[in-house]
């Protein structure tokens, strides 16, 4: 059997073995283009990458650790089928986070309806004896877990970096894509709005 046929000089190095790929050193769009053209691991890496944020954004919006779970994984499940939507105009963490603060308001207000529709058997329950002072705390304290997760978008956004993640104002700006002082102005009126919410509460009890 004859060698294969080089050039003079010409070394010959073995081939190296393909390194398997490590999908946790791989930037968001890179996984976000894998994810899109259907390789799995990389959309569950990209899901196990930010699972831990979605959990505490929906913790911050709902203020209910068992409503915000049952959040995060409803929206990690929406990632997996709307990731195709994704056109790649704003980052990804902004993307994801507005699907977030979308479901929360789903699911604060599928909560909402469920509590009022179980007043009746809180109101028999009530310390006080007074069933319609129960019920009325009740549906106020649905209506402001509602508040939360019911601020307009970008005020909810906001107010979301600036105390859940402690964002400056600067970062929001390049963030978001809009001026500083607009960002303030939508922090101010979220904490405004959510202030109201509070203050009713402590006039009820």
């Amino acid at each position: 059997m004859q060698p294969p046929f080089r050039k003079p000089g010409q070394i010959i190095r073995p081939q190296r073995p393909e390194r398997p790929l490590d999908y946790e050193r791989l930037s968001d769009p890179i996984l976000v283009k894998r994810a899109k053209d259907g390789d799995r691991r990389a959309l569950a890496a990209l899901c196990e990458r930010h699972a831990g944020r979605v959990e505490r954004l929906a913790r911050h919006l709902l203020g209910d650790n068992e409503d915000a779970r049952d959040a995060a994984q409803e929206s990690l499940a929406k990632v997996c089928v709307r990731l195709p939507q994704f056109r790649g105009e704003a980052r990804f963490s902004t993307w994801l986070h507005r699907l977030v603060v979308n479901t929360c308001r789903d699911v604060a207000e599928r909560q909402r309806l469920r509590r009022c529709e179980e007043l009746p058997e809180d109101a028999r329950s009530a310390a006080d004896g007074d069933p319609a002072r129960a019920a009325a705390l009740a549906e106020l304290r649905a209506e402001l877990g509602a508040s939360l997760a019911g601020l307009p978008g970008r005020q909810a956004e906001v107010l979301v970096l600036k105390d859940a993640f402690d964002l400056t104002f600067e970062e929001i700006s390049t963030l978001e894509g809009m001026p500083v002082g607009t960002a303030k102005c939508y922090a101010h009126r979220a904490r405004a709005r959510l202030r109201v919410g509070l203050e009713a509460v402590e006039r009820a009890v």
